[in-house]
């Protein structure tokens, strides 16, 4: 195939002019295909067709020889101008959104003058940006501006300061070590006092001889405040211990059996005092009787007579009644 380079008369070849682009990066005029260039990014305006540029004279090529394949060339179409595009500018970044957080009412102690809060908050926010925007409570709500007061022993310890925390702790010595000679005191003068058992008097009045008329009958009123029985016989009167002498207990008297019956361990006695039954090792003992004077019958106590050693016939030991 001959070369169709148009050639200057001379012979040497002559430039041939670009072909215009279209928008797929193919000649204009050339058959539709997959285009040459990626497609243009979204956003960008289209291209302006700007005046084709005018053919440069080509000089006429020598004449060849006709030949049937021969086929004649495109005339040469001038690429529009793309014009130049400005780079999208970058998309301005969104504010972060503003969390309102409660404002804490300070201590009346550590408030300050507004002038120094606004000279602190103008030092906190950074140079050539604005202060962060002040948050508005919506129509019918109510913003708290402080936390309500709970009471505890956060609250009362953020209270006590440390002069109060020691004054208040010698309070406590002070008071405990006065307690506590207190207590000392009382037990001294609780000293001087020893326990005592107040008994009732060994000598009593029991009543004058028309008060005991009855013959054989056991008295036993004196028995709780005095430990003493008044048993009447037909020629006088005696006075018993309500004492067992076993162990100690108070025997009861019992009518119908005509005895003294211990209710610890079973002695008996009889309406005169003799032990019959039981571990009783002896019979009661017998008070001291006379007549007072004013003629009432008088009962010592502090003198007693034993039946064992023989002294229940000391006239003393019985009192005689007309």
């Amino acid at each position: 195939m001959a070369d169709e380079t148009p050639k200057a008369a001379d012979g040497a070849a002559t430039p041939r002019a670009k072909p215009m682009l279209g928008p797929s990066g193919r000649p204009l005029g050339a058959p539709p295909g997959p285009p040459l260039r990626p497609p243009r990014p979204a956003g960008l305006p289209a291209p302006i067709p700007l005046a084709a540029a005018a053919p440069q004279p080509v000089a006429a090529p020598a004449p060849a020889p006709a030949t049937p394949a021969a086929v004649a060339a495109p005339p040469p179409v001038a690429a529009p101008a793309i014009p130049a595009v400005a780079p999208p500018k970058p998309a301005a970044p969104v504010p972060a959104p503003v969390v309102a957080k409660p404002v804490v009412a300070a201590p009346a102690a550590a408030a300050k003058p507004a002038t120094a809060a606004a000279g602190k908050e103008a030092k906190t926010t950074p140079l050539g940006q604005a202060p962060p925007p002040k948050l508005v409570a919506p129509a019918g709500i109510k913003m708290l501006t402080a936390y309500p007061p709970q009471a505890g022993a956060a609250q009362i310890g953020a209270e006590i300061s440390r002069r109060d925390f020691t004054a208040l702790w010698l309070k406590i010595a002070w008071g405990t070590f006065a307690a506590g000679c207190g207590i000392g005191t009382l037990g001294s003068v609780r000293f001087m006092f020893p326990n005592v058992s107040f008994e009732p008097p060994l000598t009593f009045k029991a009543g004058f001889p028309r008060d005991f008329a009855e013959v054989g009958k056991v008295y036993e009123q004196f028995k709780e405040k005095y430990f003493t029985w008044l048993i009447r016989e037909e020629s006088g009167l005696y006075a018993l211990s309500t004492t067992c002498t076993h162990l100690g207990c108070t025997p009861n008297w019992l009518q119908a059996e005509q005895k003294f019956k211990c209710p610890c361990h079973g002695s008996g006695f009889r309406k005169t005092g003799i032990n019959f039954e039981g571990p009783a090792p002896r019979p009661l003992e017998r008070w001291r009787i006379a007549f007072a004077e004013d003629g009432q019958i008088l009962v010592d106590k502090g003198k007693k007579f034993q039946f064992e050693k023989g002294e229940w016939v000391q006239s003393d030991a019985f009192l005689k009644l007309s």
